[in-house]
């Protein structure tokens, strides 16, 4: 096919307005002193209630949202909607700790949930568990990202060739990612969130009212989509799929929606955005508007039955499902609209990509660099080293990218959510409780990364015998059902950390230092007073007035 230069030439507009944004970003709201921490990976901890919306959908709707969830539902049918519920069971949950999260770590001047681990357990063994963990988990799922860029590319035909040819446009949208990721940090995602949202409802808008009214209405994309979720897969031998998750399935579904629920805010890009609030309200309040996002996710999901009833893919063997929604908008819509279109997908890409590389960064840098290799870093060593790693990231992610089979992408995703639930434990529980023993929470921690890593290790790609990490469901150890591994893993590390805090209680094993007191999880801005004295690390530090 040839290339719809109308479509490409809207995508390239937009991907340069997001470029000078990114790199404005810099200058917006620009501190007298940027080289600190604070101010590169949290914006100064400055987000009002609108900023921190658009950077919180910005966040956490992503490629898995527009490419992912859509190319699941293409390829499998019901089972595709656990998303759904997913992000409805998330909201209340999250609402329970996240300003609990916001208080201590503003009070403590906490950056990642590593260091509020740190703080809690007073154990650097908890903190640097928690810290690799997340670096591992974001990796995958930003290679998530980078696929749903190279789902637009492909669709628009960009690219030579050749292997390198190919691949050089997502190379150079990589490039300018980190680049002005690099220069501005958190600032550069939160102003592009703008575009981002605004761009992705109109999307969604249009595509829910337009693409069924060109196909004859839902009852037909509905009886299209019946039809072929009923057809044999030759590679499983299987039908493809089914409108209703079946009895074998029903596990599954909800194991995958409570998991991912659960791991939602363990990642360190969520717990990023909400730590950049300013203040206790600014989350409760972004909280309670969050499900706005779930009903978008819902209209998304249909997409997938829309471009099974558009007839894409149709017939061609070993088809792409990542590539179902680009070439469906390609396919319905005007060859400009279908280019605001991509840009919607490729910006809804690149934003959370850079809010998840600034978070794993801040990760190494306060929980690995600072406490284990250069305990008296200054904070502009801190901010120095947070760039470069934010670089070093990406690359890694682009292992993944090359490395995993992408038939289901939304497989990097739930490959990372089983390494993140494995924090669970140490990060809500800690809120809550102290209860938990240090090394109890690590031994858990290390037996359900081992568990969770090796089950889905062993899981073959459909019709790709030998294959490893090509699903993320197993059966259920005792219920003897195929559920989520993530949850799985979870339960045996929630039972190792139970029994051997008994154990070590019981023995009267040294517990750690916890430097939070109570007030600390209900502060707010107005119960701070600055510390003064210390003009070198930028931002006043702060701590809560306790009686």
């Amino acid at each position: 096919m040839k290339t719809d230069w109308t479509a490409l030439s809207v995508f390239i507009l937009f991907f340069l307005l997001v470029t000078v944004i990114g790199f404005v970003a810099a200058r917006w709201r620009r501190p007298d002193n940027a080289e600190h921490l604070d101010e590169w990976g949290l914006g100064g901890r400055s987000f009002g209630t609108v900023i921190s919306w658009f950077l919180l959908g910005g966040d956490l709707y992503t490629a898995y949202t527009f490419i992912a969830v859509p190319a699941l539902i293409y390829g499998v049918g019901a089972q595709g909607f656990y998303a759904v519920p997913y992000t409805i069971i998330a909201w209340p949950l999250v609402f329970l700790f996240l300003p609990r999260l916001w208080s201590v770590a503003r009070s403590k001047g906490y950056v990642t949930l590593a260091d509020f681990a740190r703080g809690r357990y007073g154990s650097k063994s908890v903190a640097v568990a928690v810290a690799l963990t997340g670096i591992l988990a974001t990796m995958p799922y930003i290679a998530l990202q980078l696929v749903g860029i190279q789902a637009v590319l492909d669709t628009l035909h960009v690219g030579g060739g050749s292997s390198f040819g190919k691949d050089l446009p997502l190379l150079i949208a990589f490039a300018v990612l980190a680049a002005y990721t690099y220069s501005s940090g958190l600032r550069a995602p939160a102003l592009i969130a703008f575009v981002k949202d605004t761009l992705v409802y109109v999307v969604v808008l249009v595509a829910i009212i337009y693409i069924p009214i060109r196909l004859g209405g839902y009852g037909h994309i509905f009886h299209d989509a019946a039809t072929a979720m009923a057809r044999t897969n030759p590679a499983t031998g299987k039908p493809r799929g089914s409108m209703i998750p079946g009895p074998q399935a029903q596990w599954s579904y909800a194991t995958l929606a409570l998991g991912s629920a659960m791991a939602l805010f363990m990642y360190p890009h969520s717990a990023t955005g909400v730590m950049a609030a300013k203040n206790r309200l600014t989350v409760r309040r972004n909280l309670a508007v969050m499900p706005a996002y779930s009903l978008m996710l819902g209209l998304l999901s249909l997409l997938g039955f829309m471009a099974i009833s558009a007839g894409v893919g149709k017939g061609v063997k070993g088809y792409n499902s990542q590539l179902a929604i680009p070439q469906l908008f390609q396919q319905m819509f005007p060859s400009w609209f279908a280019g605001v279109a991509f840009a919607a997908i490729g910006i809804g890409a690149l934003v959370p990509a850079a809010i998840m590389s600034i978070a794993a960064a801040n990760l190494f840098t306060r929980n690995i660099y600072k406490d284990l290799l250069k305990p008296d870093a200054t904070p502009a060593q801190e901010t120095k080293v947070a760039k470069l790693v934010s670089l070093v990231v990406k690359l890694g992610a682009l292992g993944f990218v090359l490395g995993i089979d992408k038939q289901f992408s939304i497989n990097l995703q739930l490959l990372g959510g089983i390494w993140i639930l494995q924090t669970f434990p140490a990060i809500v529980g800690g809120l809550f409780t102290r209860w938990f023993h240090r090394w109890a929470l690590l031994a858990g921690w290390a037996a359900g990364m081992s568990y969770g890593t090796w089950k889905a290790y062993g899981v073959a790609a459909a019709g790709k015998p030998g294959s490893h990490f090509g699903g993320s469901a197993a059966n259920i150890p005792v219920i003897g059902q195929i559920g989520y591994i993530g949850v799985t893993a979870l339960a045996l590390n929630l039972a190792v950390a139970v029994v051997l805090t008994l154990v070590l209680k019981a023995v009267k094993s040294p517990e750690g230092v916890d430097e939070t007191v109570t007030a600390d999880y209900t502060a707010d801005v107005e119960d701070e007073t600055p510390i003064s004295g210390d003009p070198e690390h930028g931002p006043e530090v702060i701590a809560p007035v306790t009686t």
